[in-house]
């Protein structure tokens, strides 16, 4: 490897409402994302810890700080996808999640990968 090793994570979203586990009369919104965490870096790299900032239709943020991502701290090497499927309740038929990954690189560079913000929606909320 010639030059300064890159960190990079390429995180890619999907989304999905749950209406069997929703209750819009009790304004309960389930949604399930899955994400795809890309190593586009050349230096494999620890997920340590999350951060999420979710904010429903009414403007209400919740902020989730934590370890890892439901319950692990992989270690994702070069040009490997790590996924995992995780959910949130809003209050709102439709809401954003947004935030970043604390990851530590084998040379123990730390560093935040960011995850741009994503639209939860139920379907046909929005025209």
């Amino acid at each position: 490897m010639s030059g300064s090793p890159t960190y990079d994570m390429t995180i890619t979203v999907d989304t999905r409402y749950l209406s069997e586990q929703s209750d819009p009369s009790a304004n309960r919104y389930a949604f399930a994302y899955t994400i795809h965490i890309l190593n586009s870096g050349d230096i494999p790299a620890q997920l340590l810890d999350r951060h999420w900032k979710i904010i429903d239709g009414n403007g209400k943020v919740q902020e989730v700080k934590g370890p890892g991502v439901i319950g692990e701290q992989p270690l994702i090497a070069p040009a490997v996808t790590y996924t995992y499927t995780s959910g949130c309740l809003l209050e709102t038929p439709v809401g954003t999640m947004e935030g970043s990954y604390g990851m530590r690189a084998a040379d123990d560079h730390s560093f935040q990968a960011p995850i741009e913000l994503f639209r939860l929606a139920k379907p046909n909320a929005l025209n």
